[in-house]
């Protein structure tokens, strides 16, 4: 089943929706979509911790929007290859969002004659499942990413300009110079 758009999640401006409770009689969702993300953080992060990389560049949200971890994870896993490949073991990548909000989906039938019935009115009206995403607010930063060198920066900046179109909001990046260098 194909994955549904963005559109139709990311223009809702609501809590985040997590209840899931330890009693299966008293939790509204049965079952929790699996993670997506697997690593949060990459490179060298006792470097950066001590203050050691030069350049600190942001990636914020322009907007309040909801971001699925299948976006979040496919921009984190084409970063970390191509700095990898470029600038091995001389970066520092962190993926600041968590995906919380649990997306339901309620099928019905569309495209078909009126005679069919897929809907069980509101017997099952809660819907299924279907996913997880962040609830970013705007200016809130996606990742993090620290650079020594001004070559590395210029790098890194295309490398994520290359990432916003994976993401549904607009982004800005945003570049800080460590002045302990």
């Amino acid at each position: 089943m194909p994955v549904r758009k963005a559109l139709a999640y990311s223009r809702k401006h609501t809590r985040p929706y997590t209840r899931k409770s330890t009693k299966k009689s008293k939790s509204y969702i049965k079952t929790v979509p699996p993670q997506k993300i697997a690593k949060r953080i990459m490179g060298d992060r006792a470097k950066f911790d001590a203050g050691g990389f030069k350049y600190v560049i942001t990636l914020t949200a322009g907007k309040s929007i909801l971001i699925r971890d299948l976006a979040l994870e496919a921009s984190r896993q084409y970063l970390n290859k191509v700095l990898d490949a470029e600038l091995t073991g001389q970066y520092y990548l962190e993926l600041k969002l968590y995906p919380h909000h649990i997306l339901r989906e309620n099928k019905s039938a569309g495209g078909t004659a009126g005679a069919d019935r897929l809907s069980s009115g509101m017997k099952h009206s809660f819907g299924v499942t279907i996913g997880r995403a962040a609830l970013v607010e705007k200016g809130k930063e996606i990742f993090v990413l620290g650079v020594d060198t001004e070559k590395a920066m210029s790098m890194a900046i295309g490398y994520l300009k290359q990432i916003r179109p994976k993401l549904p909001c607009n982004c800005a990046i945003n570049v800080k110079i460590n002045k302990k260098q």
